[in-house]
């Protein structure tokens, strides 16, 4: 409940300044007062503002990129994060009528980290089903197998795989093997004098789905802070609105910063249903402080909105604007940690993509939200968020077009 009780405190805050500054114009209207220039140019922010809420409330398709788009993403990816155990696919031809041999085809079917294949049942059939990358690996348990001497089960399992699957086949055999000493120990007593112990750290380690997550939240920030005024800007010139507003006193900082305004707020609802989705049904473990973790997606929206504003406010049209969007937009996809750690990158790869604007972005809100990290210690980041900042605004202001 924390996320949605920190975004309905700031709607309450941006709404209650809305509220002054309009009781205030309503106050001045009745005594025939004019409103002092700085309120004036802050009440038609906050007009404008308001316009930009009911524009996208208002369509079904800014709400679907703008809400669900995000959620679909957020489920398939989850679903994935949640079934990631190691498991192999093999399929189990037991040819042996041994009590041994049952007895363990039953431990191996309990095994979780076996996911056997119940139509495999002869050795015809495993190769079929090796070459059609169903099963990794196939085990068949001979005749012989769990035969008894002197009391004790004898045998050989044969583990079966291609070329392709030799890396299952090491790892099943491990596996197997570990089983069968555990068996053996207790009929033949070995000395070890080489042993395995494992000890747990009280350290907290980030899951797959932690990483996915703070990506998905950048993927959503891309959406609403570029797409929107992707899109929105190039249809108004059409329509001749952003035109006829030029003839009025508005000027491109309040039309920006009404936007900015409009984007913050939209932003941070998409992202907290996004969060409260990720508590309630992956259960994911924030430990971070959700309050500055709010300010900071503030600071990343308003970032990446600037990439939107200067596109949607240099481009004419439509078909302008999406070339130049999809050369700025997929690189930042894939490059910055949106749907896999950057760490699987070469290192020179990480090296260029720290200074790419959306990663900070996302390294920060991973930082805050699972490894406890205050926004004061986000100094590298915030860093780069502020150089970008100052350039694409510096470019949107040079660019922007009326018509």
């Amino acid at each position: 409940m924390k996320p949605a009780l920190i975004i309905l405190a700031l709607a309450i805050i941006i709404y209650r300044i809305g509220w002054r500054l309009y009781k205030a114009q309503s106050k001045n209207r009745k005594n025939h007062k004019k409103l002092a220039p700085w309120q004036t140019k802050l009440y038609t922010v906050w007009v404008f503002f308001v316009i930009n809420l009911k524009r996208v409330f208002r369509d079904r398709l800014a709400l679907f990129f703008t809400f669900l788009f995000p959620l679909i993403f957020l489920f398939v990816f989850g679903s994935l994060s949640s079934n990631n155990q190691i498991s192999l696919r093999i399929g189990l031809i037991n040819d042996s009528g041994t009590a041994f041999a049952k007895t363990y085809v039953a431990k191996l079917r309990h095994n979780k980290i076996f996911n056997i294949n119940p139509s495999v049942t002869t050795l015809a059939q495993a190769y079929q089903s090796m070459s059609r990358g169903e099963i990794d690996t196939a085990v068949e348990l001979p005749t012989n197998f769990g035969t008894l001497v002197n009391g004790m089960p004898t045998g050989q399992a044969i583990i079966h795989y291609t070329e392709n699957n030799d890396q299952a086949e090491q790892a099943l055999a491990s596996i197997m093997q570990a089983q069968f000493n555990a068996i053996n120990a207790r009929y033949v007593k070995i000395s070890q004098p080489l042993k395995i112990t494992s000890e747990v750290s009280n350290q907290h380690s980030l899951t797959a789905f932690d990483y996915t997550f703070t990506g998905l939240l950048g993927f959503s920030i891309l959406g609403v802070g570029i797409f929107g005024p992707m899109n929105v800007f190039p249809e108004l010139k059409k329509m001749g609105i952003l035109r006829r507003l030029h003839t009025t006193p508005l000027r491109v900082w309040q039309f920006f910063l009404s936007n900015m305004l409009g984007q913050a707020v939209t932003g941070l609802l998409s992202l907290g249903v996004m969060l409260l989705i990720a508590i309630s049904v992956y259960h994911i473990k924030i430990v971070g402080n959700l309050a500055e973790l709010s300010l900071f997606l503030i600071l990343g929206i308003i970032l990446i909105l600037g990439i939107g504003l200067a596109l949607g406010g240099w481009a004419k049209n439509e078909r302008q604007v999406a070339p130049l969007g999809n050369i700025i937009v997929f690189p930042m996809m894939f490059l910055t940690g949106v749907f896999f750690p950057r760490f699987l990158m070469p290192q020179w790869l990480q090296t260029v993509t720290n200074y790419v604007p959306l990663t900070p972005v996302i390294d920060g809100a991973r930082m805050i939200l699972t490894e406890g990290k205050s926004i004061f210690d986000l100094g590298p980041q915030l860093a780069v968020m502020g150089i970008w900042m100052v350039i694409i605004y510096a470019i949107a202001f040079k660019v922007f077009r009326w018509e």
